[in-house]
């Protein structure tokens, strides 16, 4: 299981080589439209030997542990591919990888790799945002036949609707690390103020409209 000290470390290693980024004044816009005072890229974490390798041993720990029984590792493309890579390889299991759709020439394989029908799979993503993608990719190995025992992915920004869409589907999700862990790690290290902390704490619950409501509200009352 991921502890709250497992949690902050990889909160403590995101944070030192600058896989997040955070800006609660000066927010940054996702491809969704969304507003967000923090940038998570966690492909930055291939570049860096000693958190990919803490990275793939968390894995492979909480694989052990909640999925015993998992047969196959897989990755989602793109990011979680490597992680998923060395995670099989520590645990000595077959991988394969989840493409976003299938491809549009050849056997059109939206999943690569040997999958048998039956086979227990965990899937294996980076970072956990409004859940829609990686739900899918889980999906897609669902359709070819095999059993999603769970995913599990770097990190979360623990959204409400992401956590509900999960539970929706029956397909559990677990995170190495969560905002949560963050933003507590992000307040000792003097990365960010006591109140910039409520404030993103808050943003995490209402991400899509909180930028657009502060802004009506620091502009009530004047003249126009």
């Amino acid at each position: 299981m991921t502890t709250n000290t497992t949690a902050k470390q990889m909160a403590a290693h995101l944070l030192a080589i600058g896989a997040v980024h955070l800006r609660p004044e000066q927010p940054f816009t996702w491809t969704s439209g969304i507003q967000s005072p923090i940038y998570c890229d966690n492909r930055i974490t291939m570049s860096y030997p000693h958190v990919r390798r803490a990275i793939a041993a968390a894995f492979a720990a909480l694989i052990k542990e909640r999925y015993p029984d998992a047969q196959v590792v897989a990755g989602t493309a793109t990011a979680g591919i490597p992680h998923a890579a060395w995670v099989a390889e520590l645990l000595d299991l077959p991988m394969i990888y989840v493409r976003d759709k299938a491809k549009g020439h050849g056997r059109q394989n939206q999943i690569e790799g040997a999958l048998s029908a039956g086979q227990k799979v965990v899937v294996i993503e980076d970072l956990i945002s409004t859940g829609g993608s990686s739900l899918k990719a889980a999906q897609a190995v669902q359709a070819e036949g095999g059993e999603v025992l769970g995913v599990v992915a770097i990190f979360s920004y623990q959204f409400p609707d992401a956590e509900a869409l999960f539970a929706e589907a029956g397909i559990p999700c677990t995170t190495l690390s969560h905002y949560t862990a963050l933003l507590e790690v992000a307040r000792e290290q003097g990365v960010i103020t006591a109140e910039q902390e409520s404030l993103l704490g808050a943003w995490r619950q209402s991400p899509r409209t909180f930028f657009e409501s502060s802004a009506a509200k620091s502009g009530a009352g004047k003249d126009s």
